[in-house]
C-alpha cells in the first residue's frame, strides 16, 4: 500500500519558503540548502500541475493558485499542531497557537490586561503577537486574527466590532500657558496642530468633530507630520509640541496626572471602530475561537 501523504515534507518546504522570503532563509530555518528546498517545491507544482511561485532574480511571489494553496497548507498543518498538543497536554486543557497582529494603539493600551487574562486562563496557548500599523495579509502572513481601525472596506473578512473609541484633542498645560486655549474650531489655525500621515494612503488622517449635532471632518495644517506610529502625536503633545487627537483610552491616564489637558470639549462626540477580523473560509482552531470569545466579550 502506497503512502498517500509522503510529500507533506515538500508543502512543508513550500511553506517555509514562502515565510521566511526566501529559498536561502527558508533552508536556515529547515536546518537544509537552498537546493533541496527548491526541488521539494518542484516537485509539490509537478505534483498539483500548477506554478506556486513566481521566481525572479529579486523576489519571490505567489501565484493565485499559491495564495489559496498556502491557505489550505496552513489550515491544515495548524489542525495537526493543535492535534498533537492536545495529544500531548492534560485532559480538558486546551492547547495550540494563536497568531494575532494588532495596531499600536490597541497592543499598549487595550491588549494587555485581556492577553494576561488569556495567559492565566489558557496556560498551555501560545500567543504570537504583532505590534504594527500595518495591515497585514492575513491569509499570505498566516495570521489567524487582525484588530483593524476604522470602518473595514469589503475585503471578504469577517469583521466583529470590539468597541467605538471616543476622540478628544488635547494638549499640555505648558503649551496651554504658553499659546492660549483656543475657544473655537477656526482657532486651531493659529496653533500647532500635531496631524497623523494615514499608512494606507499616506494622507493626512482627519481630525473630527460634533459641533451642534454636525459631524465635521477637519484637516489640520502644521509644519510637523507624524507618520507610522500614531502614538507619536501623543507624545509630542505631552513635550509641549502642539495639540493632538487621540483616543481617549490613551490620554486618559495622561489627564489625570496633570500632563495633558482637554481642548475644545464641546466638539467631542465622535468615535472611531476597532474590530476583530478573521478569514471567514479558513478553519479557526480552539484557540482563536477562544481569543475571539475573549476579545469581543
Amino acid at each position: 500500500m502506497s503512502r498517500k501523504f509522503d510529500y507533506l515534507g515538500d508543502v512543508e518546504a513550500f511553506i517555509a519558503v514562502v515565510e521566511h522570503g526566501s529559498f536561502t532563509a527558508g533552508a536556515v530555518a529547515l536546518s537544509t540548502t537552498p537546493s533541496v528546498l527548491s526541488r521539494a517545491v518542484a516537485r509539490l507544482e509537478t505534483r498539483l500541475g500548477r506554478q506556486l511561485l513566481q521566481r525572479t532574480t529579486r523576489r519571490l511571489g505567489l501565484t493565485e493558485a499559491g495564495r489559496l494553496y498556502l491557505e489550505q497548507a496552513r489550515s491544515a498543518f495548524s489542525l495537526l499542531e493543535d492535534a498533537e498538543r492536545e495529544v500531548q497536554g492534560q485532559e480538558g486543557e486546551m492547547a495550540g497557537r494563536v497568531r494575532l497582529s494588532v495596531p499600536t494603539t490597541y497592543g499598549h493600551y487595550r491588549l494587555p490586561p485581556l492577553l494576561a487574562r488569556f495567559a492565566r486562563q489558557y496556560p498551555r496557548v501560545q500567543v504570537e503577537l504583532n505590534i504594527t500599523n500595518r495591515n497585514v495579509d492575513l491569509v499570505a502572513e498566516g495570521f489567524d486574527l487582525a484588530i483593524r481601525l476604522g470602518h473595514l472596506p469589503d475585503s471578504g473578512l469577517v469583521a466583529r466590532k470590539l468597541e467605538d473609541a471616543a476622540l478628544l484633542l488635547v494638549a499640555s498645560p505648558e503649551y496651554v500657558q504658553r499659546m492660549g486655549l483656543p475657544q473655537a474650531l477656526e482657532d486651531l489655525r493659529r496653533h500647532l496642530c500635531l496631524p497623523f500621515l494615514m499608512p494606507r494612503t499616506g494622507r493626512l488622517a482627519p481630525w473630527v468633530f460634533r459641533d451642534g449635532g454636525k459631524d465635521i471632518d477637519w484637516l489640520p495644517d502644521a509644519p510637523i507630520e507624524i507618520s507610522d506610529d500614531v502614538l507619536g502625536v501623543v507624545s509630542l503633545a505631552e513635550q509641549g509640541v502642539g495639540i493632538c487627537q487621540s483616543y481617549e483610552f490613551i490620554v486618559r491616564d495622561r489627564m489625570e496626572r496633570g500632563r495633558l489637558v482637554e481642548v475644545l470639549p464641546q466638539l467631542r462626540g465622535r468615535s472611531r471602530p476597532f474590530s476583530v477580523v478573521y478569514a471567514p473560509h479558513r478553519s479557526q482552531s480552539a484557540a482563536a475561537r477562544a481569543m475571539i470569545d475573549l476579545l469581543t466579550s
